[in-house]
């Protein structure tokens, strides 16, 4: 069986956007599936790790077509260290930059790569009829991917698998973006004709399932996980009681609580004020930074953007890994990509979001953590003390269980079964 993947992010794209399809294309074919792979010919990815590169399979065919993107333009007004999907949400633009997100907003719709759509039907469809292909998959965001799989749809009748790996109308920055009545009409119109007409539809967690049942019947959560074998327990931690945040710390995931809490600690606990350290590894938004100022947080370490094998040393080191959900309206179906690796990591996770969301799931399912509300001061910081006792007894460590279902490759076999049940 040989299916079809269209993809945006592909190696050397670095971040969380090319981690699924990359692992999943590296284990399809144990199960008897061979993948191709339809992506961008000339990239101007905002991340790049091409260490990735050496994880395709050396037989994989990798189909490229230049995409023209208008985001040059975009960028003078784009809010730093953010990520490039909600980059343009300046929450303080100039007038022109005002202009310039309406015309984003209202005339790029589903997104900037929508140029792209036209030239790769045509480009496809010539390649679908002269090879034998039993299903494309699109993958987004962009979600003018998906654009393409609904064009080839209707045209040739061919299986057809659309995956999310984030939510589109109820993405979180989506209800800020300036979008006249018609363009949301639009955009509502474009993700339900999708969800319609694909043959199965792939999910990352349930909460995106139960807002999608209303518009296809075959919706299936194959989350994102982790890779590589478990670390071994002689891994050398930090001396330090470091809490270890992996990812983009966006404004939105700024965690107003734990800088109070940090703060609130200190005041009343001088052990814990000379121990603590606060580890970034990755990009820190500079609402962080002004946040972090502003409670006094100190100890703070700023490591930046590091590959992808040095993240995972990262976080086997930590004492305690930090994760943030987005403070949004939809922060409840919120599953950020680096829960799977924490999980692999083996240490301690203490979240901040809630705790009746499909991460706080999670975390039960595994007993790999803590999640605490958002502005839950006073349980953040009777956890933080639970957790620094036990650093300061050598017995901090985490007791995780039934991890292995988020290995990339039993997630492959059963996206593996969802292929063979569509096409079959």
């Amino acid at each position: 069986m040989k299916v079809l993947i269209v993809t945006y992010y592909w190696p050397p794209s670095g971040g969380s956007g090319v981690q699924r399809w990359l692992k999943f294309v590296k284990y399809l074919q144990d199960f008897g599936i061979e993948p191709v792979v339809y992506t961008i010919d000339n990239p101007k990815y905002p991340l790049t790790d091409a260490s990735l590169e050496n994880e395709i399979p050396k037989n994989t065919t990798v189909l490229k077509q230049p995409i023209w993107e208008p985001n040059t333009i975009f960028s003078y007004f784009k809010k730093k260290n953010t990520q490039e999907s909600a980059g343009f949400l300046n929450p303080n633009p100039t007038f022109f930059g005002r202009i310039l997100q309406y015309v984003r907003a209202n005339y790029f719709i589903p997104d900037a790569r929508k140029f792209w759509i036209k030239p790769s039907v045509k480009y496809l469809k010539k390649y679908l009829l002269e090879h034998k292909i039993d299903a494309v998959i699109t993958s987004g965001p962009p979600h003018s991917l998906h654009l393409i799989g609904l064009a080839l749809k209707k045209e040739l009748n061919v299986k057809w698998i659309s995956d999310f790996r984030d939510p589109w109308t109820e993405i979180d920055y989506f209800e800020h973006l300036p979008l006249t009545k018609k363009s949301l009409q639009i955009h509502q119109q474009q993700e339900q004709e999708v969800l319609k007409n694909s043959d199965a539809v792939i999910v990352v967690g349930n909460t995106m399932k139960e807002n999608f049942k209303r518009f296809s019947k075959n919706i299936h959560v194959v989350t994102n996980g982790f890779d590589t074998d478990l670390q071994s327990s002689s891994t050398v931690l930090d001396e330090k009681f470091t809490l270890t945040h992996v990812g983009l710390m966006n404004a939105d995931r700024n965690p107003i609580s734990l800088w109070k809490a940090i703060s609130e600690i200190c005041k009343e606990n001088a052990d814990f004020a000379t121990d603590y350290q606060i580890q970034f590894v990755g990009k820190i938004a500079s609402e962080v930074q002004e946040s972090i100022a502003k409670y006094q947080i100190e100890n703070v370490l700023d490591i930046g953007y590091v590959s992808h094998k040095e993240v995972a040393t990262y976080q086997q080191k930590a004492q305690v890994l930090l994760l943030c959900v987005n403070h949004v309206k939809s922060a409840k179906g919120v599953i950020t990509g680096k829960i799977f690796e924490y999980l692999q990591a083996k240490r301690p996770i203490l979240a901040i979001g809630p705790i009746n969301g499909d991460l706080s799931a999670i975390l039960n399912e595994t007993n790999s953590g803590t999640i605490i509300n958002f502005d839950a001061v006073e349980n953040l910081k009777n956890e933080l003390l639970q957790l620094y006792d036990l650093y300061k007894q050598n017995e901090l460590k985490s007791n995780s269980n039934t991890i292995e279902k988020y290995h990339r490759r039993n997630l492959t076999q059963k996206l593996a079964n969802i292929i063979k049940e569509t096409v079959l």
